[in-house]
């Protein structure tokens, strides 16, 4: 049966793996070609690795850190960040990659996921949607590390970019980003019911059973996250963690009924 995807979500800042909450004060927790070396061993769905400085400082993909983590990378990667160009995504691809995802450059131009798809192919083309709830109901996206207001509604402008070409959505939560305490299971509704293309949640997961009921809820979708992954216990200590094959099988259990 098909299974949903649980993936790791890798902030790189400065050059360093960092994980943040709220968007806000990154805190280095190791070397990010480490991390992939033990999600290879982890033997980890697949992995989304985001520079955050890139978009905000105006500066290119790093190509030849996206290089060398791609040699080391058994795993399917999907990389983001200062992606503006089909050009650029196309290079990366190029580079052993197997996503390139978008996420203010899509805000700013959509036509550039129609670029994208046409260049390196649809499966290829993931839109990373930021967003915060609204005070009134309903979420915004938001840009450049949660800095700029869009203006638009979340839920439909993934409907638009799915419709120019996205072959998937990651939908991720502000509010919740490095909470721990469960995904926006509202949100996620709302996506499924909107998008036909594949989709995965960010933000907030803090244990298996978050995973799970976002599964109960909406079904084959992914789940991603990034503290989970690499903090242990109450304290929070770093350690790269990834749920064994028994620990999987479990998890979607409830899905096989």
């Amino acid at each position: 049966m098909l299974r949903p995807r649980i993936t790791p979500c890798l902030l790189v800042h400065e050059g360093g793996l960092v994980k943040t909450v709220g968007f806000k004060d990154p805190k280095y927790v190791g070397d990010p070609i480490n991390a992939v070396k033990i999600f290879n061993e982890k033997e980890a769905d697949e992995l989304i690795v985001v520079d955050m400085d890139a978009t905000v400082n105006g500066v290119e993909p790093d190509y030849r850190a996206i290089e060398h983590m791609a040699a080391e990378c058994r795993m399917p990667l999907c990389y983001g960040g200062g992606v503006r160009t089909a050009a650029q995504a196309k290079r990366i691809i190029g580079l052993g990659v197997e996503k390139v995802s978008v996420s203010a450059a899509a805000v700013e131009r959509p036509e550039l996921v129609s670029e994208i798809a046409d260049a390196v192919g649809r499966q290829s083309v993931v839109v990373v949607i930021d967003v915060r709830k609204k005070l009134l109901g309903g979420h915004e996206v938001w840009t450049h590390n949660g800095t700029r207001n869009a203006r638009l509604d979340a839920v439909e402008f993934a409907g638009k970019v799915a419709g120019l070409g996205a072959g998937e959505i990651v939908m991720n939560s502000i509010d919740l980003d490095g909470r721990m305490t469960g995904y926006d299971l509202d949100l996620a509704r709302r996506l499924r019911a909107r998008i036909d293309a594949p989709m995965t949640m960010l933000g907030g997961a803090g244990d298996l059973d978050h995973m799970r009921r976002l599964f109960e809820a909406c079904g084959i979708v992914g789940a991603a996250a990034g503290s989970l992954f690499v903090f242990k216990g109450q304290f929070r200590a770093v350690l790269i963690n990834y749920p064994n094959a028994a620990q999987k099988d479990g998890l979607f259990a409830s899905l096989a009924a």
